[in-house]
Order: structure tokens, then C-alpha cells, then sequence
């Protein structure tokens, strides 16, 4: 299987998602972007590395950012646009590759025709 190059900017916005949604796991994050577990974990312990915060979990209660935000809608909508973002980003690297794929066989397909 090829490895994916996927951008800071998706990359961070995953390590967003998966961090201010409570009770997250990374395989159910991960399914919802089409990324392997491991490499959203290595993403998260990176980003919290270079914020200077221990790699699990903050505990609760934390001042992290997902706990200074208020809860409610806002929190809600924020999730949404994120996961949505994302969900544009995967369907833009997949519209893309399938182009790739298509011109190839149309290339292919004029070569065997004669």
C-alpha cells in the first residue's frame, strides 16, 4: 500500500478534531477521515509534543483549549465544519487521484486500440 502525503493544515485540523471531541478515540476519529489510527496517534503525540504537553489524554478538567471553550451549539457547529472540511479535503485527494487513474486507462486504452 503507498504511504499518503497528507497536508499540515489536514493534519492539524484532524489533531484538532480528535481533541475537542470528548470521549474520542483515535480508530473513530481516524474511520471518520480515512486514516490510519496510528498515523492521527503519531500526529496527536507531535502536536502535543510541540506544545510542551504530555502525549495522553489531558485529564479532566484540564485547561486545555477544549476546555476553555464553552459548550453548547458553538461547540457543536465548530465540530461539524471541521469534520466537514476534512470529509471536502479527503474528497478533493480522492477526485484527484481518480482523474489520475481515469487518464491513465484512457491513455492505456488509445495504445492497445492501435
Amino acid at each position: 500500500m503507498a504511504l499518503k502525503d497528507y497536508s499540515d493544515e489536514f493534519r492539524a485540523d484532524a489533531v484538532a478534531l480528535y481533541e475537542s471531541t470528548p470521549g474520542a478515540t483515535y480508530k473513530g476519529i481516524a474511520a471518520n477521515l480515512a486514516v490510519s489510527r496510528g498515523s492521527l496517534r503519531e500526529w496527536v503525540v507531535r502536536a502535543r509534543a510541540q506544545r510542551g504537553e504530555a502525549p495522553g489524554r489531558p485529564p479532566t478538567g484540564s485547561t486545555t483549549a477544549r476546555s476553555q471553550q464553552p459548550a453548547g451549539a458553538a461547540d457543536e457547529a465548530a465540530e461539524r465544519i471541521a469534520q466537514l472540511e476534512a470529509r471536502v479535503r479527503e474528497l478533493e485527494a480522492s477526485e484527484k487521484k481518480l482523474t489520475t487513474e481515469r487518464d491513465i486507462l484512457r491513455k492505456a486504452a488509445k495504445y492497445f486500440a492501435g
